[in-house]
């Protein structure tokens, strides 16, 4: 574990605002795969101009790799969780974050890539129910929501990993905002979720729908909710098969 303290306290020392991410609304439940409300407590410096909550690494002029993600954990607590929050979070010494966030963090530390977190304007709240209505809702009115914070200068990345939980078999469609904002065009994208069996669904075909001229990596990385925090080899082996590092 001494690598996985020494990423954390690294990405704990930029701070930003939220925490969130995670892997809640995966497989059929959308609040066991992504997370919630913001916390406050974000890890990750600022990649160009962005909102206050948004968390976000900051840019290298000479990177060209960016890991962009959704997550949110369900409660920013360490102690006392329901079976709903535990599901949707990692707690390394003491901090809490989100399933995809962890998988992010790691991804971000062993290829050099900078980091941006997708968060909502609207904040999700951090109640289960409550969640689930709001992801289902977005789904069956096919809902953009809107992003805070932007990549700017994003034709400097040749490669985006590109991070989500499952939500009810889909991507939550806040990933739809973001594909729909940014032209991927000529870019490597890379897909990887945090799921509780899912795995992608359809999400990989519903990326290369949506950015035609993007080279979409069709094995992308999958990771259960329930082997999240165990993953940081997993995790490493996958980006050096792959060629990533």
């Amino acid at each position: 574990m001494k690598k996985l303290f020494g990423l954390c306290l690294s990405f704990l020392l930029v701070t930003a605002m939220f925490s969130g991410c995670g892997a809640s609304p995966s497989s059929n439940n959308p609040a066991t795969g992504s997370g919630k409300q913001q916390s406050e407590e974000n890890t990750e410096t600022t990649l160009s101009n962005e909102t206050e909550g948004s968390e976000n690494m900051g840019s290298n002029s000479t990177a060209k790799n960016l890991v962009v993600y959704f997550s949110m954990p369900e409660t920013t607590e360490p102690e006392n969780m329901s079976r709903e929050e535990e599901l949707s979070t990692v707690v390394i010494d003491g901090e809490v974050l989100g399933n995809t966030q962890y998988v992010a963090y790691i991804i971000a530390e062993n290829t050099g890539a900078d980091i941006f977190r997708i968060e909502p304007v609207t904040p999700y709240p951090l109640e289960h129910s409550e969640l689930e209505n709001i992801a289902q809702k977005e789904q069956a009115d096919n809902f953009r929501p809107e992003i805070a914070g932007t990549v700017e200068n994003i034709e400097q990345y040749d490669t985006i990993f590109f991070g989500f939980p499952n939500w009810y078999y889909d991507m939550p469609m806040i990933m739809y905002s973001f594909l729909d904002q940014y032209d991927l065009a000529g870019k490597t994208v890379v897909p990887f979720v945090t799921s509780g069996g899912s795995g992608f669904s359809n999400a990989i075909s519903t990326i290369k729908d949506m950015e035609p001229d993007a080279d979409v990596v069709a094995d992308g990385l999958s990771i259960s909710r329930n082997v999240v925090q165990d993953s940081e080899y997993d995790i490493i082996e996958w980006l050096t098969k792959k060629g990533f590092i």
